[in-house]
């Protein structure tokens, strides 16, 4: 059986990558939706179908990325220490090969220093903290909206930000050190306070 319509003529990279080449030339907020489909060489509504709006591109395939953080999670070793295991899963999650393009630094740096992006990343974020606080309720026979699960999440999500924040403002940086290193800080700090 064969599809109506017209064929797919671009993919979600070819897109990010597009439009990561627009938003560094004139700056995000200068960047329409018609600018980035011109530049793909595709049509506005074409684009709407891979994107809803501008603010979803430096996040990817987000969903698609959420999918992956849960079986991240899900492949912890049963017996490992519950802060452990989410703390192996955020830095695997944080894991992109060098080549990526963009880069990983690149999204992270626009998603974090565009003021335009801060409330769609606000949703993002809970979405994000949501997979943590699921994985920390199964583990515990919780539901991930109590407390603890939810404050796992948070938490988590803190100490990610601020190893991004860490990175953003070293080029020679390395994020897993850095993830480490907050998650460290913080279990001495609340181990020695």
């Amino acid at each position: 059986m064969s599809s109506r319509g017209r064929p797919v003529v671009t993919s979600h990279a070819e897109i990010e990558r597009a439009a990561f080449r627009l938003f560094a030339d004139r700056g995000f907020e200068a960047v329409t939706m018609g600018d980035i489909a011109a530049e793909v060489g595709v049509g506005r509504r074409t684009l709407f179908r891979y994107f809803e709006s501008k603010n979803d591109i430096p996040w990817g395939q987000f969903d698609r990325t959420l999918d992956g953080f849960r079986e991240i999670l899900a492949s912890m070793p049963a017996d490992l220490p519950l802060h452990e295991a989410v703390h192996r899963g955020v830095q695997r999650f944080n894991e992109f090969p060098a080549d990526a393009e963009p880069s990983h630094r690149d999204r992270m740096r626009l998603i974090l220093r565009t003021p335009a992006l801060q409330a769609h990343s606000a949703l993002r974020y809970a979405a994000w903290r949501g997979v943590i606080a699921e994985h920390v309720a199964a583990r515990l026979g919780l539901a991930p909206d109590d407390l603890l699960p939810r404050t796992v999440g948070s938490v988590s999500l803190a100490t990610a930000v601020s190893a991004y924040e860490a990175w953003l403002a070293d080029p020679d940086a390395d994020l897993a050190a850095l993830l480490d290193a907050a998650d460290a800080g913080l279990r001495d700090y609340l181990l020695t306070r």
